[in-house]
């Protein structure tokens, strides 16, 4: 049983700098290794993560694992959500 979370492999991409990040839409990403949040309003340069590269986050011990449709990755601090006023 994975105790990792699955994301869809589509939502994973790294940056142009070598950061692999989690694409939450509407310029919300969120670094694979660190867990921050930050916007990508100007769209930095990416592409969808390869193989070589999830290979390194999961001997890195970032990720569980992977297969052609999903990353499984270990605990990230959730997505900021607005609180009810």
């Amino acid at each position: 049983m994975p105790s990792g979370v699955p994301f869809d492999r589509q939502w994973v991409f790294v940056l142009e700098d070598g950061r692999p990040i989690i694409d939450w839409g509407d310029d919300l990403v969120q670094d694979v290794l660190s867990g921050d949040f930050f916007t990508n309003e100007g769209g930095d340069e990416c592409h969808p993560i390869r193989d070589d590269e999830l290979e390194m986050l999961k001997r890195a011990g970032r990720i569980e694992r992977f297969d052609a449709r999903h990353v499984y990755i270990f605990s990230l601090p959730e997505r900021p959500r607005p609180t009810l006023e």
